[in-house]
């Protein structure tokens, strides 16, 4: 059932997907007179078509459902009826042929904006930016950060939740720090000078707030479920505990509890439950498993939030339709450029090749926010809405932005790029996309097995 529904989740999102971005090109190839021939969903051989509209335009279902096209009347791509040739694509002008190929990505972009604003609408769950107090040695305890300190403000964006946080200073990574604006539990402020340098460049590409030293004060988690056969099972720990202290230190968050344990694989630690009011400790070992490359050492516990916390901690952002709309073009706009910006980092190096995803991955997570609600599906949905229209702006032949690149070319040399010039992109890019495939399907591979 599990793998149906991350199919079901992944089909759901990828029609989307292309089919607005494909609208994208047919609407604006209408709206300036070329002929469309074919809408096709999928590549390869045609499944079920049927034939509408005043051109008489076939819209078609194709057997490969990774992509789509639109096909236009194109003397370079076969014969085209004498009434039709001033339809034709290959003799419009080059700006409406800018136009109408960059329509595709920019309906991606606008579709990430509507879903955007249409999460702000209905308003997105989360939690206050309260900050627990940091581990010795990080970076916010340098800065002075304290327990219940509240987020107000990073390097003067607002912050409003805890995800807000974390994509602020996400945006942040590369700088030499950060400026948080807190307000303290009395209802003074301050500002607390966070430094990034010392983190790595792969450090952000994981969970790099713990590293910070920030982590959210969400109060003693309470167990969920017990691991059969894994050391907490072992050591008599029960569902409905509540995790105190680990080594003698305040447990601050499921997420704390975690990164703590994570860092002793297979050494011994010291839980401290509460049960019945009263408590006590409980020694154990934990076992080591091997996580994105490194011994991590687990418990096997599934931690929650006490729903008495949650419940005083919970924050929902929510705007009008003008502001909605305004905030969900900020983030397209702020996502589309960090997109860029990682596309860039991975290039130089800066960034690892396994930040590549393929369909494999993709039906993971579309499954995973699938199950997590309406509201975390339609934001992946936007996401990955984003990447799509970044993706195919790239100057790759083959994609929108190849075919882009000669329309420019052609613009500085007043005339388009040879048959010879064309024929040698697109062999290059057919190479580029190869290995870029064949890299994602390694990397999706890799996480899956």
């Amino acid at each position: 059932m599990d793998i149906l529904q991350k199919a079901l989740a992944f089909l759901v999102v990828l029609g989307v997907l292309v089919v607005f971005h494909e609208l994208g090109h047919f609407w604006v190839a209408r709206l300036l007179g070329v002929k469309v021939l074919r809408f096709s969903v999928g590549f390869g051989r045609v499944v079920w078509s049927r034939r509408f509209g005043p051109d008489r335009t076939e819209w078609a279902l194709s057997a490969i459902p990774l992509g789509g096209y639109v096909k236009m009347a194109d003397e370079r791509e076969g014969d085209v009826a004498p009434t039709d040739l001033p339809r034709a694509f290959n003799r419009q002008g080059v700006g409406k042929r800018i136009a109408i190929v960059a329509a595709g990505p920019i309906a991606n972009l606008v579709l990430a904006v509507l879903l955007f604003a249409g999460t702000y609408m209905a308003g997105v769950p989360g939690e206050i930016a309260l900050l627990a107090a940091p581990a010795a040695g990080t970076p916010a305890a340098s800065a002075g950060v304290r327990d219940g300190d509240l987020v107000t403000a990073v390097d003067d964006a607002p912050v409003r939740s805890w995800q807000d946080l974390r994509w602020r200073l996400l945006r942040a990574s590369g700088s030499a720090d950060a400026a948080l604006a807190v307000e303290r539990p009395d209802g003074s402020t301050a500002t607390r000078i966070i430094p990034l340098a010392g983190l790595a460049s792969g450090d952000w590409e994981g969970n790099f707030m713990p590293l910070l030293g920030l982590t959210a004060d969400l109060g003693a988690p309470v167990i969920d479920r017990v691991i059969e056969g894994k050391p907490a099972a072992r050591a008599g720990i029960l569902a409905g505990d509540r995790l105190v202290a680990i080594d003698g230190v305040p447990v601050s968050s499921p997420a704390d509890a975690a990164n703590r344990t994570n860092a002793k694989p297979g050494a011994s630690v010291n839980f401290r439950i509460a049960r019945n009011g009263g408590e006590f400790d409980v020694p154990l070992i934990t076992d080591v498993v091997e996580q994105a490359g490194k011994r991590v050492g687990i418990a096997g516990v599934q931690l929650k939030v006490d729903p008495a916390t949650a419940a005083k901690l919970a924050v929902t952002v929510r705007y009008g339709v003008v502001e909605a709309l305004a905030q969900g073009a900020r983030k397209t706009w702020e996502l589309s450029i960090f997109t860029v910006k990682m596309l860039g980092r991975i290039l130089t190096g800066a960034a690892s090749l396994k930040n590549i995803s393929g369909p494999i991955t993709m039906a993971s997570y579309a499954g995973q926010s699938a199950h997590q609600g309406m509201l975390v599906f339609v934001g992946y949905l936007a996401l990955i809405s984003i990447s799509l229209g970044v993706l195919n702006l790239l100057p790759i032949p083959l994609l929108d932005g190849g075919h882009l690149l000669y329309y420019f070319a052609e613009l500085m040399k007043g005339s388009p790029v040879s048959d010879r010039a064309f024929e040698v992109g697109q062999r290059i890019g057919i190479a580029v996309l190869a290995v870029l495939m064949a890299l994602a399907f390694f990397n999706d591979l890799s996480r899956l097995l």
